[in-house]
């Protein structure tokens, strides 16, 4: 499975960008598509997930109201809305699938990923 982001750039504070993430290759292998992001000298951190079997989506605290996953079956596509961006928001994110089913908050549930894409937010 090959996972390619874009999407990624740079907007001030309070603007909106919008990532994709296509799958290619064996997507029957992935059931769980998720986003994570990494900024310099931290860990890689979840941000948010969508279960594609259920349709279930899941966030991390600091996103909640703000980013908003969804997903094109028939496109092998995940996408991440995110809006009200803040200057902490500044990382590069990247797209990962897997299908172990949970827990979805954890790098380990995700056995492919992305190259990451960079996202700047200027205050």
């Amino acid at each position: 499975v090959q996972l390619a982001e874009s999407g990624g750039g740079s907007v001030q504070a309070g603007g909106s960008l919008r990532l994709s993430c296509e799958a290619s290759g064996r997507t029957d292998r992935v059931h769980d598509m998720g986003w994570f992001r990494q900024a310099p000298g931290k860990e890689r951190e979840f941000v948010a997930a969508l279960a594609w079997t259920t349709g279930r989506t899941y966030y991390a605290d600091s996103v909640k109201g703000r980013v908003f996953i969804s997903g094109d079956n028939a496109k092998n596509t995940v996408y991440l809305q995110m809006d009200s961006l803040k200057a902490e928001d500044t990382a590069v994110y990247y797209c990962a699938a897997g299908n172990a089913g949970g827990p979805y908050v954890s790098v380990w549930n995700y056995e492919y990923w992305g190259q990451g894409t960079q996202v700047t937010v200027s205050s």
